[in-house]
């Protein structure tokens, strides 16, 4: 993928406001309309965009439980432990990672006593050995 700077700038511009028109990306990068246009439909055409999506009001999300959960898990039950979490709609992301920790999920509940309850659940899925949790206080940046 060949993405230029004026591309990384349509992108951040789409990534502070998906619903921007094309004029108005227009005007803010100094382009045409039709300009933009092109590079919008080459960046979804290459795959670099792959969708449009929602972003939750920062009042909504701090109103959330969210955590940060590590997981240990036993020898070669990776597939069969991510194919469990889809199905866990309070986990936003799962992460592999390196270190001492297998995978890292971040899940959002609506309460503290849910996220208890949500991590109860990791930690019974079969193949996972130990959890540790860590609560998110604030965000103090978020893209």
């Amino acid at each position: 993928m060949n993405i230029t700077d004026k591309d990384r700038v349509l992108l951040d511009l789409l990534g502070e406001n998906a619903r921007a028109s094309i004029a108005r990306l227009a005007k803010e990068m100094g382009l045409s309309r039709t300009t933009v246009q092109t590079r919008l439909e080459r960046l979804e055409r290459e795959g670099v965009i792959a969708g449009y999506g929602l972003r939750l009001s920062e009042a909504y999300s701090s109103s959330l439980a969210r955590a940060h959960v590590m997981i240990t898990l036993a020898p070669k039950v990776l597939a069969e432990v991510c194919a469990s979490f889809q199905s866990i709609h309070a986990v936003k992301s799962l992460h592999s990672v390196s270190g001492s920790f297998d995978l890292i999920a971040v899940v959002e509940a609506p309460s503290i006593s849910e996220l208890d309850q949500l991590v109860d659940e990791i930690g019974m899925i079969e193949g996972v050995e130990r959890t540790l949790s860590l609560i998110i206080l604030s965000t103090r940046i978020s893209r």
